[in-house]
């Protein structure tokens, strides 16, 4: 816990940073512009982002159920939520996977089933992630949405090239049960030398258990294919939903003929978000915000895309956050009391 009040002080040093950087040079414009918006394009904006956790919610879900274990809708919701708290808080968004086995063991699944679950899913949603990814990359290549932002071009096929490292990646742990065993073998070897590992074979067979465990878990899904699929498009339409989010929000915020289409609006999102998941700071803060200045910069400018950076970035991240925390501290309690 310690180490996630550090990270909330810290993240909450780099929010106020960036939010001077972002208003010191229009404070008054980019204040008007947000105090005139339209709250039912904002409300629309987020309608987009809450329905698109619904689909990320039912991804995992189905995915629960299919190991024979009764998880609703509602739990799943919840626990997502949390997610964002931990992603958002955590370097890289690396504390969520964890919180969620976590959660997930403690509503009484397997802690290899949980773990199975939670990696089948995040396999799911990298592929969905890169697919996306790759036609964003399309439409730029034919249409040049971008030609003045080369550098953020560079990073975002940096980061979209990690993506799919970390998708092949998964999938060669979660499939290749010969390269498991091999790595756990030499890996427990290796402690065992260094005198960390006393009992070498009861350690062995405790981990070769698990990884059996978890390569029949991934060969299921791999087997269900309508399974794969459905959680596949799940993820596609939370992405597409968030990633379209920015243009409802601009929307509101302007009286004149938008300059932006949704196309446009789901492409640049997918760039900043690419970029983003390699920024090595709690919720990517900086980075995620310079990268949206920047691409959607091409289409609007001055206050609005400023006071459009602002609404996206509390609907997108603080929101989720804050509700997450309060969901977790609920849950924490109601585990103490009983």
């Amino acid at each position: 816990m310690k180490n996630f009040k550090k990270n909330s002080i810290i993240l909450f040093i780099i929010t106020f940073v960036v939010l001077i950087c972002v208003l010191k040079d229009d404070f008054l414009n980019i204040t008007e512009t947000l105090a005139s918006a339209n709250l039912f394009w904002i409300f629309i904006a987020l309608l987009c982002y809450f329905v698109g956790l619904g689909f990320e919610a039912r991804a995992y879900q189905e995915i629960i159920q299919e190991y024979q274990y009764n998880y609703s809708f509602k739990q799943s919701y919840k626990m997502l939520l949390i997610t964002k708290f931990f992603n958002g808080i955590t370097p890289f968004s690396s504390g969520g996977q964890p919180m969620q086995i976590y959660m997930l063991k403690k509503d009484g699944v397997r802690l290899t089933k949980a773990t199975n679950i939670i990696i089948q899913n995040f396999i799911i949603y990298q592929a969905a992630l890169v697919v996306l990814g790759l036609v964003a990359l399309g439409i730029n290549f034919y249409f040049s949405l971008f030609e003045k932002v080369v550098l953020l071009k560079h990073l975002v096929t940096i980061g979209f090239m990690m993506n799919t490292l970390v998708m092949i990646f998964l999938f060669i742990i979660s499939f290749s049960n010969r390269f498991n065993h091999f790595m756990i073998e030499k890996g427990i070897l290796i402690l065992s030398k260094i005198k960390l590992v006393k009992d070498k074979e009861k350690i062995l067979n405790s981990w070769h258990e698990k990884v059996d465990d978890f390569h029949e878990g991934a060969t299921y899904l791999k087997q269900n294919k309508m399974l794969c699929f459905r959680t596949f498009l799940y993820n596609a339409l939370y992405l597409v939903l968030l990633y379209v989010m920015p243009y409802f929000v601009i929307l509101a915020l302007t009286k004149d003929p938008i300059t932006i289409t949704p196309l446009e609006a789901i492409c640049s999102s997918a760039y900043v978000l690419i970029m983003g998941s390699f920024v090595p700071i709690p919720g990517a803060s900086g980075g995620i915000e310079y990268g949206y200045l920047r691409f959607f910069g091409n289409f609007i400018k001055g206050a609005l895309v400023k006071a459009s950076l602002l609404i996206w970035r509390t609907i997108s991240y603080y929101i989720p956050m804050i509700l997450g925390a309060v969901l977790f501290n609920t849950r924490i309690k109601g585990s103490d009391e009983s």
